[in-house]
């Protein structure tokens, strides 16, 4: 398991010790997308949908679910988020919503996986509210699009 800092020596999951880290400024942004038929999408981009306004919803459980990583993940830290930004793009072309979330803290780890469960949360969130007016909606694409800083530095997805 050598390189996994989830696993002990025996291979047994474990919390990371950060207690030594530097604490330094830390951001990630998560992407992905859910697709949808064009009537569905054009409900959602004009306001139409029975359950009210589905993208600010969804922005707000993006950012919930962010500030929950830690009672969602287990091994993840809870950490003091200094910023969650969540962005939803009406895509026609895709058909459907992109989503954006930057996450921000100062810190001794990286907020990599808060970014990542603000788009599933968000995306989630998408599908729930209109899920009446079409089930066959698919959640796809998250990833990591760019992590800075701690030990390892900048990491940026290609496309």
């Amino acid at each position: 398991m050598a390189g996994l800092t989830h696993f002990d020596r025996k291979g047994d999951a474990h919390m990371v010790d950060v207690s030594d880290k530097p604490t330094t400024a830390r951001v990630a942004v998560a992407e992905g997308c859910i697709r949808m038929r064009p009537e569905t999408l054009d409900l959602i981009a004009e306001g139409r949908a029975d359950k009210g306004d589905v993208l600010g919803v969804a922005r707000l459980a993006g950012i919930m679910g962010a500030k929950k990583t830690s009672d969602l993940i287990p091994l993840c830290h809870p950490l003091p988020l200094t910023k969650v930004a969540i962005e939803l793009t009406p895509d026609i072309d895709l058909p459907g919503i992109r989503i954006e979330a930057t996450v921000r803290t100062t810190g001794q780890t990286g907020v990599e996986m808060e970014a990542l469960t603000a788009v599933s949360t968000a995306a989630l969130t998408l599908y729930d509210m209109v899920k009446a007016a079409e089930k066959s909606m698919e959640i796809t694409g998250i990833r990591l699009k760019l992590k800075d800083g701690g030990k390892s530095g900048r990491y940026e997805a290609g496309r």
